[in-house]
């Protein structure tokens, strides 16, 4: 067992709760263990890519083109036994008025997930656990997700484990563009039913939870699918 422990997060969707917002906001955690190869391997191919011709700084699977997109999922296919991927997919149809200010939500979503992530790991062995969020533009958003992540990780962990919560650019650390590839797999499932790229990440999905499935929607049902 390493004595550290990487969480990688990102999330997915947007924050129009209206019918013509997204259907899904999604949470996702990679948990991660030095060496990162599959970091190292990330890097070879970005070489490859601007000795191409292309201008590539980071990966952002949303905007790569579909022969990058599909090379990155490769590689992460490649890595996939060292990667343990866990989701919380939010249906927004049933989020209610309370839960829409983003503060509340990130730090009940974000509790949700954090617990998915470690309730799997015997933490006794864990000398410290780093959690790495892409920036937050909203300070208010940045104060929830610390907030929920170090109130679920104080509450977790025994005595003389520590944790820290970075907020880093998404382009410092392939670890984050893996996330970010892995978040958008999964909102690309649930949202368009379009599961090609989820495929190749399933092996690693060990949680993926519909946390308001047995709810009541906020639309009628012919409006808006749930």
């Amino acid at each position: 067992m390493p004595n550290r422990l990487y969480l990688f997060l990102d999330e997915g969707g947007n924050f129009d709760f209206s019918q013509s917002g997204t259907c899904f906001y999604t949470f996702t955690c990679v948990a991660m263990e030095r060496e990162f190869n599959v970091c190292h391997d990330l890097s070879k191919y970005k070489y490859d890519a601007i000795e191409y011709g292309l201008n590539l700084d980071s990966f952002h699977c949303a905007y790569d083109n579909a022969h990058v997109r599909g090379r990155v999922f490769g590689i992460i296919q490649d890595h996939i036994d060292s990667l343990k991927i866990d989701s919380v997919v939010v249906r927004k149809c049933k989020t209610g008025t309370s839960l829409q200010d983003p503060p509340k939500f990130y730090a009940l979503m974000l509790g949700y997930l954090i617990k998915y992530v470690l309730e799997r790991y015997d933490l006794s062995q864990i000398e410290e656990i780093i959690v790495i969020t892409d920036r937050l533009p909203v300070k208010r958003n940045k104060e929830a997700f610390e907030g929920a992540i170090k109130t679920k990780l104080a509450s977790m962990l025994p005595n003389g484990a520590t944790y820290r919560v970075l907020h880093h650019n998404s382009g410092s650390h392939y670890g984050l563009q893996v996330a970010d590839y892995c978040n958008w797999a999964i909102l690309r499932k649930w949202e368009t039913g379009d599961n090609t790229h989820h495929q190749t990440i399933n092996p690693a999905i060990r949680s993926e939870f519909d946390i308001f499935r047995t709810g009541t929607t906020r639309y009628y049902e012919d409006e808006r699918p749930l």
